[in-house]
């Protein structure tokens, strides 16, 4: 009961932030200047709802860096994908989108990708409706994160994506909560914590 109270709030402040998008522009540059360090050619990433931060311009424009010359190779060596759910396994599975690519709505209402390519990324951002200690991610209660990264082999390194406003001091983990390997926030990155 607490945790969805707690969703409620954090997403109707969320839509609220007078700010968002100052917000939205500084997270932007943080993400860009964190994946300076990484040579993933796949990245998972999700479509924004409910105010949440929209992670595609950021990896658009680092799926375009690979090859500023010829955008058309860029796009085959570096990967976006977004998740379209299985509904059998309750699960979700990564398929290629790039813009302009076509799309339909799932069963929740979210676009997914249509008919593309299922690839596996090695990197995977996860959109925060919360966040806690220990990289501890409050989602909207589906479980259908956990129950991926429980099955992914080898598992993409997830990094949580949120606006410092959503940290939940009192999170704590439920025996299936995988923990995320790095959360960023529009302040810089907020887990893993110096020292931690």
């Amino acid at each position: 009961m607490r945790k969805r109270a707690w969703r409620e709030r954090l997403i109707a402040e969320r839509q609220r932030l007078p700010d968002r998008l100052a917000r939205a522009e500084a997270l932007q540059r943080v993400m860009r200047v964190w994946m300076v360090q990484r040579d993933d050619r796949v990245v998972g990433a999700y479509w924004p709802i409910k105010g949440e931060f929209d992670p595609l311009p950021a990896l658009h424009r680092w799926q375009e860096a690979a090859d500023v010359d010829d955008a058309q190779r860029a796009r085959q060596r570096r990967c976006i994908a977004l998740p379209v759910i299985d509904r059998v396994a309750r699960t979700l599975r990564f398929h290629v989108w790039y813009p302009g690519c076509p799309m339909e709505e799932d069963a929740y209402g979210i676009p997914k990708p249509k008919d593309t390519e299922v690839v596996q990324p090695t990197l995977l951002f996860v959109p925060c409706v919360g966040y806690g200690p220990g990289g501890y991610r409050l989602g909207y209660g589906g479980g259908f994160y956990d129950r991926t990264l429980a099955t992914l082999q080898p598992r993409p390194f997830t990094v949580g994506l949120a606006y410092a406003s959503a940290f939940v001091p009192w999170l704590q983990p439920e025996p299936h909560d995988v923990p995320l390997d790095a959360v960023l926030t529009e302040q810089g990155v907020a887990w893993p914590v110096d020292g931690e």
